[in-house]
């Protein structure tokens, strides 16, 4: 039985169970709205007339709309409370999808695109600081992972119900489904009971602090232990381009290619929960450490590979190197936090995350200009082995599960949330 710890307001929940509905139900309806729209956000912009590359970048609003939003949706949060964000959030999210919807012209469709994202962000920090207050320590790993993993669920069902309505009513109808989605995900929050309670309000019901005075109090731990989170985000989104890169460039159909993709994906799915259990059993740095090592393993293994088999081979290890890491970066963060100013704190480290997601494409893509992509692969694999070694400098200066279960050699950790013996 897993003891609870803290404060009055986490001693009423014990369980994921008790909050499943609350936490996990908006997640796993907004992410099937998203995932229901976001393969055909191209497609979209094709059939207004977009060239391939005006068509790339709308795509790449989704990822600048969360990057704009990261620091708002922290102030947004700190003032009005984690629940009403995700009310806020819900309701953004499907005026983005409605606008998406009734595009007549591509600058009407970057709008909804770019709302679309920044509702996202809001979600996400929401959801993230929602589960912080709501879940002991103790449990705080596997409560995030299973956040994940919802997350993950979402988005394999989406593009299936996406592509069911578009067959019948057009692109069109896909972000109608987005907009129902983050509806039902609205009427979820509206009517499940609020898990959190007012554990996050400001003591003493003074103003929320600002900001950049709580990103500057924390500046060493977004500098140290944002970076790692950075590198595996980075990792992470290296891993989606540069799979799909390698296949047609050894010759395989894009059938093919959905194959090693889904066999890829289903083994991260499956890996979530056990991503939880051994950070909360065995600390972070026990899924952070292997989960880069993993993937870094992947992408040098993967010029090695031609044929469909080794392929899909070395794409199942970048899957399970995922799958080990699913709620890392959104635990580490949650550890990190401080009890003043934890949404502001979030804001920053999500966006330490975001920056991360759209780097690594990024130096995928000018390795390449300047070498092969068999050595880019091989070169990024080797920077997440060393990210790997970051990670394990300051992952254990963090971790509440540590104190209890190390020697005096370790030295005590320094995040604000470790827990005491």
């Amino acid at each position: 039985m897993t003891e609870i710890r803290g404060d009055g307001a986490q001693g009423r929940r014990g369980s994921l169970r008790a909050i499943a509905l609350s936490a996990y139900g908006p997640t796993l309806l907004g992410s099937t709205g998203a995932g229901a729209v976001s393969p055909i956000i191209a497609v979209s912009a094709r059939e207004l007339g977009a060239s391939v590359g005006v068509a790339a970048l709308l795509v790449a609003m989704l990822g600048v709309g969360q990057l704009l939003g990261d620091l708002p949706s922290g102030a947004l949060a700190a003032r009005i409370g984690e629940r009403r964000a995700l009310l806020v959030a819900a309701v953004i999210e499907a005026v983005g999808m409605l606008v998406a919807a009734l595009a007549g012209g591509l600058v009407m469709l970057f709008a909804g695109v770019l709302v679309i994202g920044l509702a996202g962000s809001l979600f996400g920090l929401a959801r993230q600081a929602y589960l912080t207050e709501a879940v002991p320590v103790a449990m705080r790993a596997r409560a995030l992972s299973t956040l994940g993993g919802v997350h993950r669920i979402g988005y394999f069902v989406g593009p299936f119900i996406g592509s069911l309505v578009i067959v019948r009513w057009g692109t069109e109808a896909a972000y109608a489904v987005g907009a129902v989605a983050s509806l039902a995900a609205f009427v979820l929050v509206l009517l499940a009971p609020d898990i959190t309670g007012s554990a996050h309000r400001v003591a003493g019901g003074g103003p929320p602090r600002s900001v950049a005075s709580v990103l500057l109090q924390h500046r060493h731990v977004l500098l140290t232990l944002g970076t790692g989170a950075m590198c595996v985000a980075g990792a992470r989104a290296i891993r989606e381009a540069l799979v799909p890169l390698w296949a047609e460039s050894v010759g395989f159909t894009p059938a093919q290619t959905s194959l090693v993709f889904g066999v890829a994906g289903a083994l991260d799915m499956a890996l979530f929960y056990p991503s939880g259990w051994l950070m909360d059993r065995h600390g972070r740095v026990a899924a952070a450490v292997p989960s880069m090592l993993v993937l870094g393993l992947g992408m040098m293994l993967l010029p090695l590979a031609t044929s469909l088999v080794a392929v899909t081979a070395a794409a199942a290890v970048l899957g399970l190197g995922n799958g080990l890491g699913a709620g890392l970066i959104m635990t580490l963060g949650a550890d990190a936090s401080p009890s003043d100013g934890r949404a502001q704190f979030l804001g920053g480290w999500r966006l330490c995350a975001d920056v991360g997601r759209a780097a690594g494409p990024l130096a995928l893509s000018g390795l390449s200009a300047i070498m092969s992509l068999g050595a880019s692969a091989v070169v990024l694999g080797v920077g997440a082995v060393v990210g790997a070694g970051w990670l394990r400098i300051w992952v254990p200066r963090h971790d509440p599960t540590r104190g209890p279960r190390t020697g005096p050699t370790t030295g005590p950790a320094t995040g604000p949330a470790t827990s005491g013996p």
